[in-house]
């Protein structure tokens, strides 16, 4: 057995165990993905790049965080939170009173300082029981709203020790926290500090920010997971462009994805087009688009050109006016 989220009970997971279930990743490792103060307090046990965190009960505990680390601070919900849903950012004691109704739902609650970062980056990794393991490049990831919008494989201009450093993060954590299957590590990369960047969240599965390698590596993360679930040898990480990008699209106007399609193909003969067979709602994620380009330089064409099969498909028609060159990043 295996999982595309994270969020099954670990008591129930436990008793198929027992029952003789081959349940892959187990439910030990699992609950790093689930519980972020378990996550937490693993990076600081490994000595791996972890932001200043705590465990807070109540309001008077936030406050003193936030004074000791300077506000704002972010606060988390430790389970169950997904793109962007249970976190809040905190500016002041005045606004951490605001907070009191999570306390009531659950404590304790995550508190981090907040990252000064200049984009968020991926490190994606395979293991196997067996103890083999492979990485993907690292990518960059662009959220929007707290929802990743596009992924650019590889990060461009990501210093190689830095790149390299991250990769061996996510390396040992799959081997130190007995992951198997895919593991996505994301982080804050925050050039000039320590090395390089901050990890911010784990995902033991087939995560968004390697949905890129469907079309754009050897092997696809989805391929990967069977393998290293089944124990079987893993299979080549190689890029096979200079740069792809996965812009991913949102339920929009458009509830019949597949009449955008004769429009969104012609546009574009060299897309992939990934639908998920979801029903369409606003601001549910519903399908990607990915794009190889030639060489690195055509990065912000890739983009563009992505970003337009996304629009014809959510929206139903082709766009009037094409997408920017380049997209702003939140911070």
């Amino acid at each position: 057995m295996t999982f595309d989220h994270e969020h099954v009970p670990t008591d129930h997971l436990r008793a198929l165990q027992d029952a003789g279930v081959n349940i892959q990743p187990g439910p030990d490792a699992l609950e790093h993905a689930q519980d972020k103060l378990v996550m937490r307090a693993a990076v600081d046990r490994l000595e791996l790049p972890n932001p200043a965190w705590s465990s807070v009960t109540d309001v008077d505990a936030l406050v003193r965080f936030g004074d000791e680390t300077g506000w704002p601070v972010v606060l988390k919900t430790p389970r169950g939170g997904y793109d962007g849903k249970g976190v809040r950012i905190v500016a002041s004691p005045e606004e951490a009173a605001e907070a009191a109704d999570w306390f009531e739902a659950m404590s304790p609650l995550l508190a981090e300082a907040k990252v000064e970062f200049t984009r968020e980056l991926s490190a994606l990794v395979a293991r196997t029981p067996d103890g083999e393991a492979r990485a993907w490049p690292v990518v960059h990831t662009i959220q929007v709203d707290g929802v990743c919008d596009e992924v650019i494989a590889p990060a461009l201009d990501i210093p190689l020790e830095v790149a390299a450093a991250a990769e061996d993060a996510a390396l040992r954590i799959a081997a130190e926290l007995d992951v198997t299957g895919v593991l996505a590590v994301e982080l804050f990369e925050t050039p000039g500090t320590g090395a390089g960047f901050l990890i911010n969240e784990l995902a033991m599965r087939p995560h968004n920010t390697g949905h890129w390698t469907q079309d754009g590596s050897i092997t696809s993360q989805f391929e990967q997971h069977l393998r290293a679930v089944l124990n079987l040898p893993l299979g080549a990480t190689d890029a096979l462009a200079p740069v792809t990008v996965m812009k991913n699209f949102l339920g929009g106007e458009n509830q019949d994805l597949y009449s955008a399609y004769p429009m969104a193909l012609a546009a574009e003969p060299a897309a992939k087009v990934h639908c998920y067979g979801k029903s369409v709602r606003p601001g549910r994620k519903i399908g990607h688009v990915n794009l190889m380009g030639s060489s690195t330089t055509e990065v912000d064409s890739v983009r563009r050109r992505a970003t337009a099969v996304a629009g014809i498909i959510r929206d139903g028609r082709v766009p009037t006016e094409e997408p920017s060159a380049i997209f702003e990043e939140n911070a």
